[in-house]
C-alpha cells in the first residue's frame, strides 16, 4: 500500500507562484509515473502533469505548459509541482497520483491517490 499526502496549497494572488510536494509513504514509489490533476468546483478532474519513474520525460497539459513544472525527488519519495504565473482558473483541489501507465491520465489513471489540496487564485 502507498500513502501520498499532498501540500503547499494555499491562496495566492494572479501572476503568484505555490510549489506543491507530494510524500509518499508505505511504500516506495520509485517504481511509478507520478502524475498531478487538478478539480474545480462543478467540473470534472483532469489531469494536470505526469513524469516518469526516472524523471526523464515529462507531460503537461495544454492549459499550464510553459507555467507548470513537475520534478521528482526518488531518494525522498516526493514528487512536486512548480507553479508560476497562476491564473484564476487555475483555482481547483490538486491531486497527486501513483500512475497504472505513463501517458493514460482517464479517472482510473491512479493505483493510488492522496487526499488532495486546496489552491486558490484571486483576480
Amino acid at each position: 500500500q502507498v500513502q501520498l499526502v499532498e501540500s503547499g496549497g494555499g491562496l495566492v494572488q494572479a501572476g503568484g507562484s505555490l510549489r506543491l510536494s507530494c510524500a509518499a509513504s508505505g511504500r516506495t514509489v520509485k517504481s511509478y509515473a507520478m502524475g498531478w490533476f487538478r478539480q474545480a468546483p462543478g467540473k470534472e478532474r483532469e489531469f494536470v502533469a505526469a513524469i516518469t519513474w526516472s524523471g526523464g520525460i515529462t507531460n503537461y497539459a495544454d492549459s499550464v505548459k510553459d507555467r507548470f513544472t513537475i520534478s521528482r525527488d526518488n531518494a525522498k519519495n516526493t514528487v512536486y509541482l512548480q507553479m508560476n504565473s497562476l491564473k484564476p482558473e487555475d483555482t481547483a483541489v490538486y491531486y497527486c497520483a501513483a500512475l497504472r501507465v505513463f501517458g493514460v491520465y482517464d479517472r482510473a489513471a491512479g493505483d493510488y491517490w492522496g487526499q488532495g489540496t486546496q489552491v486558490t487564485v484571486s483576480s
